[in-house]
């Protein structure tokens, strides 16, 4: 099993970049997160073969993390193969309670994030 985590980053100019954090040399950009992460998921599966799942999530409006997990078609041996997060049954969906409304924080810059997202274009 292999995981791939990606910290992602837009130019400001349509133009998203990734850079693999440990592990790993891998780079890719492209015009939208959802191109960047059809790119990268292609990259993980000609390194390693089986069922993939990927996950994409903004921390700010310009950056966000995005994971690719490589797996075989078997799960611990329990012979369940790895299924997509939202294969939820239309009927549990709909029994589901409702979350609270909560008020809407404020929106975080990338300035006051800093850390991670900055530190990976520096060098």
């Amino acid at each position: 099993m292999g995981v791939y985590t990606f910290v992602c980053k837009s130019s400001g100019r349509s133009e998203w970049s990734a850079k693999q954090i440990s592990g790993g040399d891998i780079e890719a950009s492209a015009s939208s997160t959802f191109d960047l992460e059809r790119k990268l998921v292609q990259v993980a599966l000609s390194r390693e073969s089986g069922v993939v799942s990927s996950s994409f999530s903004l921390v700010t409006p310009s950056s966000g993390v995005l994971q690719v997990i490589v797996a075989s078609g078997f799960v611990g041996g329990s012979g369940a193969a790895l299924a997509p997060a939202s294969s939820v049954s239309g009927e549990a969906a709909a029994v589901a309670p409702k979350p609270e409304e909560k008020e809407e924080a404020k929106e975080e810059s990338d300035e006051e994030m800093g850390g991670l997202f900055d530190s990976m274009w520096d060098e």
